[in-house]
C-alpha cells in the first residue's frame, strides 16, 4: 500500500509539471515588444486604429473607459519624427463625440513612449497574435493597464479571447470590452 501511495504521488507530481508547462503564463518579458528605435516610429503602426478592449488589475484602472462606446485613433509622424501625433475621436455611450489630441515622444535606446505633459506615464507597444492588432501597456501614477487595438472595429472574437486570456494570466483580471454599437465620430464632430 505504501508503494501505491508513492507511485500515485509521483504520478500527480509529474502531471502537475506537465500541466504547468502546457498552461504556463508567459512572463512579461516574453511578450514581444515592438521595436521603437528612438529615431522614428515604425510605419506599420501609423494610421487608423480602433480601441477594442482593456485589462487591468482593478476596475478603477479602467474607469476612464466606462462611458465609452468606441474610440478611433489616428497616429501620424510629427515634426520632428521622434514625435507621434495622436488624434482620437471618442463616441460616448450617450452619443456625444469628444475629440482628443496628444503627443507621444519616442525615447532613444528604449521601447517606451512618453506622453507630452504626463511625465509619470509610460507606454509600451507589444505585438498581438491577432491580425491587424497591437497591444499597449500604459503605466502611470496609480494605474497599469493593457489595451487592445485593431485596424478593424470588429476583429475576430478569438482575438479578444486571446487578449483576455493573456492579460488574466498576467493577473490583469479586470476586463473591459468597448461596445462599438454606435457609429464612429468624424474627426470634425464635437
Amino acid at each position: 500500500m505504501k508503494m501505491f501511495h508513492q507511485i500515485w504521488a509521483a504520478l500527480l507530481y509529474l502531471y502537475g509539471i506537465l500541466l504547468n508547462s502546457v498552461y504556463q503564463c508567459p512572463e512579461h518579458s516574453q511578450l514581444t515588444t515592438q521595436r521603437v528605435d528612438g529615431k522614428e516610429f515604425p510605419e506599420p503602426h501609423l494610421g487608423q486604429w480602433y480601441f477594442i478592449a482593456g485589462a487591468a488589475r482593478t476596475k478603477e484602472e479602467l474607469a476612464t473607459f466606462d462611458s465609452v462606446d468606441n474610440i478611433v485613433f489616428n497616429i501620424a509622424v510629427g515634426s520632428p519624427p521622434t514625435q507621434l501625433q495622436l488624434h482620437a475621436t471618442i463616441r460616448t455611450k450617450n452619443g456625444s463625440c469628444v475629440p482628443r489630441e496628444w503627443i507621444y515622444h519616442l525615447t532613444e535606446g528604449s521601447t517606451d513612449l512618453r506622453t507630452e505633459g504626463r511625465p509619470d506615464m509610460k507606454t509600451q507597444l507589444f505585438s498581438s497574435s491577432c491580425p491587424g492588432g497591437i497591444m499597449l501597456k500604459e503605466t502611470g501614477q496609480g494605474y497599469q493597464r493593457f489595451l487592445l487595438y485593431n485596424r478593424s472595429p470588429h476583429p475576430p472574437e478569438k482575438c479578444v479571447e486571446e487578449f483576455q486570456s493573456l492579460t488574466s494570466c498576467l493577473d490583469f483580471k479586470a476586463f473591459l470590452l468597448t461596445p462599438r454599437k454606435q457609429g464612429v465620430c468624424n474627426q470634425s464632430s464635437n
